[in-house]
């Protein structure tokens, strides 16, 4: 009798991210950030999902990131951050996967980066629908977004492009009207208005 190899993760839920590019990010075509570097925070709440058996729905995990130049020559610094309503056995199970050493789609995100900083517990509150969404992780970060929308009124998205958070899943395109960003250990300290934001909706198996 043939035997099916067991799944590792299978996560569907929605990110949110926001950097300090202008709009829309150049990262997207693969051209140098505006500014030369780039402060990014992703945020993926999984609406609901299993790592490894471990039942992870509805937990947030996020990430702040420096990007040193080109996104995809990589050597991300990256802080992690675990819902706080997180058990162990789920935080541990979260940064496996999205530290890349559970494999599958996620780890070809996460060979981009360079160094894992740390990982802290945080309260995260994250909600999104079609572009519009609001992040803030404990003291750290705060973000509200907004879309970009065509002239019927639609969310205006982003397709094939050579980099995407969530690789083969349009974009919705957006500005963040707020975002907060201190985090002493990546030397990041901003305070921004009308920079580039993305909101997505993702499904991971592995």
């Amino acid at each position: 009798m043939a035997t099916t190899a067991a799944t590792t993760y299978q996560l569907e839920g929605r990110l949110l991210e926001v950097c300090s590019c202008d709009v829309l990010c150049p990262c997207y075509v693969g051209a140098d950030p505006d500014g030369g570097t780039c402060d990014n925070v992703v945020a993926w709440h999984i609406d609901t999902g299993t790592i490894q058996g471990v039942d992870v729905s509805g937990l947030t995990i996020a990430m702040s990131v420096h990007i040193p130049g080109n996104i995809l020559k990589g050597n991300w610094r990256v802080l992690v951050y675990v819902d706080d309503k997180a058990t162990p056995a789920q935080q541990d199970a979260l940064v496996s996967a999205f530290t890349g050493k559970l494999g599958g789609p996620i780890a070809d995100l996460a060979a981009l980066i360079g160094d894992v900083a740390g990982v802290e517990r945080a309260p995260i509150t994250f909600t999104a629908d079609k572009g519009r969404g609001t992040l803030t992780i404990g003291q750290t970060v705060q973000a509200e977004i907004a879309p970009f929308t065509g002239p019927n009124g639609e969310t205006t998205t982003l397709h094939e492009s050579i980099f995407s958070t969530i690789p083969d899943a349009p974009e919705y395109v957006g500005r963040a009207q707020r975002y907060r960003l201190k985090i002493p250990a990546l030397g990041q300290d901003l305070n921004l208005q009308n920079h580039n934001a993305v909101q997505d909706e993702f499904r991971f198996v592995a």
